[in-house]
This record gives structure tokens, sequence and C-alpha cells, in this order.
């Protein structure tokens, strides 16, 4: 069975469908006889302040100043939102710990590659991908980051945590910056083709053993999809899920950990939860059912 971390608690109600899209995912996800549900503990929420701001922390757990507490672009502040945020990062911690155990896990969220150090934005608050590597210190916490938008706050984080390397295959400069791990990839969004991201993706699993990774924290991006507000008009539903195929092969082929999370898509629901749920059927395909 596939281990996938989920709770009810990461749902709030917000100007955006971003959480109704992880309850709606989750639901359908429960209905599965393939799937097991896993609820994380609570977080142990001091373990935020090893990745970002004690300043930042402070505000997002009590919502003043409120400038600083909704940096993210969740407005207004309010504790079932709180709640929500801590509760997506515990499943963060959880799943990873079930990749370690089973090889492959996800955890049902997304929001996290644009938090930096000093503060959230473009509705990521904590950096979930950086708490893994953390929480994890004597693990190589890999981040291959496939949403539409380049991970410019876990690739900013990778220079202050050692263990942290971020791998972005993009298609929109997003605060694009460089360090000694962190690598990126920018395929056009109009003149780009699935042969550029292709490669890349070898090239993203070559660094990741080269660089011995003990874990591939994978953000299945569906933003990226033709039909995405943001998406790039050549990558289909056909060569998502042959991404997605390619991505599980390779951590399987590799024996690589890898835990995945859902990261961007903007579509209206009916439309974008199929998406998501591919990504799911094909992990479960690729690790459980190929011969």
């Amino acid at each position: 069975m596939l281990n996938v971390c989920y709770s009810p608690k990461y749902f709030a109600h917000t100007h955006t469908n971003s959480m109704e899209k992880l309850k709606a995912i989750a639901d359908q996800l429960g209905e599965w006889k393939c799937v097991k549900i896993h609820e994380p503990d609570e977080l142990d929420y001091t373990l935020l302040y090893e990745v970002h701001a004690q300043k930042y922390v402070d505000a997002v757990l009590t919502g003043e100043p409120a400038k600083l507490a909704t940096m993210a672009g969740f407005k207004p502040w309010c504790e079932q939102f709180k709640d929500a945020v801590l509760s997506i990062n515990a499943g963060q911690i959880k799943a990873a710990e079930l990749a370690f155990e089973h090889g492959i896990s996800a955890n049902v969220a997304q929001g996290f590659h644009h938090a930096t150090y000093d503060f959230g934005g473009s509705f990521c608050t904590f950096n979930g991908l950086a708490l893994i590597a953390k929480v994890f210190p004597s693990k190589r916490v890999f981040v291959l980051d496939c949403d539409q938008h380049m991970g410019d706050g876990t690739t900013e984080l990778a220079s202050r945590i050692e263990n942290l390397f971020n791998f972005s295959i993009y298609g929109f400069p997003l605060g694009v910056t460089a360090n000694e791990r962190s690598a990126s990839h920018l395929i056009h969004k109009t003149s780009g083709n699935f042969a550029q991201y292709t490669m890349a993706i070898y090239e993203a699993f070559q660094r990741a053993i080269d660089w011995q990774a003990d874990i591939i924290v994978y953000q299945a991006g569906m933003d990226c999809h033709q039909h995405d507000p943001f998406g790039s008009k050549w990558l289909t539903t056909e060569l998502i899920e042959k991404r997605e195929e390619l991505v599980f092969s390779l951590a399987k082929k590799h024996n690589i950990p890898i835990m995945f999370v859902m990261a961007g898509g903007y579509q209206p629901l009916p439309e974008l939860v199929p998406l998501h749920l591919k990504t799911f059927e094909i992990a479960h395909r690729v690790f459980y059912s190929a011969g």
C-alpha cells in the first residue's frame, strides 16, 4: 500500500482554493484500497525556529504583527489557518519517516518552496522541505522541485542548511538565486519541449546520486500543465503522466527513498484534482504494481 499523510486539520477557510484542494484529494484517496492514510502527530513548533527567523515564526503563531503573519498571502490570519499550517508541516516529518521505512510516501500538502528564512511568500508559509533536513540532520535531503515557479525559498535555505540540496525545473523565474547546493533549469513555457524536461530530470537524479542523497522530496507541481493559468502550452496531461512515471521509476531504480507533495496548481478543482490523483496512481503502480 502507498503510505500517505493527511489530517482534516490541514483544511482552513482561505480566500483561495489551496486547502480545499488538499481535502478534495484526500477524500478521493480515502476510497482507494491501495492507499493507507496516516494522521500526523502535533508538530513541535519549536522546530520551526531551526528553519525560520524567530520574529517570523512568532508572527505566524500569534497573528502579530499582522503584516508579517500574512506575508505568505493568506489573509486575514486566524487560528484555524495557523493550526492547518502546523499540521501540514507535521505531515512533512511523518511522511519523511514513512519514505525512509517504505521507500516511498506522500504528504497531501503544498505551499513550501517560496518561504525563505525571514518570511513566507506566494502562499508558502513555512518551508516544510527545509524542515525535513533540519529534523533529519544526518540525512542528505534532495529536493526535486517540478513546480512551474522556481523554488527560490528552498534555494536560499539550502545555502544555510548543509544537508539540503534544491533542484528546480520551472517555467517561471521567481526570485532566482543560486549557491553550491542548488541547481535549476528554466524550460520555456512556449518554446520549450518535453525532451528538455526529461533531460533535466535525468540531470537531477545524477546530481542526487553524486551528492549521495538519502531521500528525494519531490514537488509534483501541476501548475506547469498546459491548461493552468501559469502553464507551459506544450505540457499535456499525457506528458505530465510520463514525468511522474520517469521520476518514480528513477527513484526506484536507484533505490533512493522518495516522498512527494502536491505543490502548485491553479485550475478549477474539477480539472485539477484528477491531475494530482494521477501522481498517486502512478507512484503506486511503479512501486507496487510494476513487474
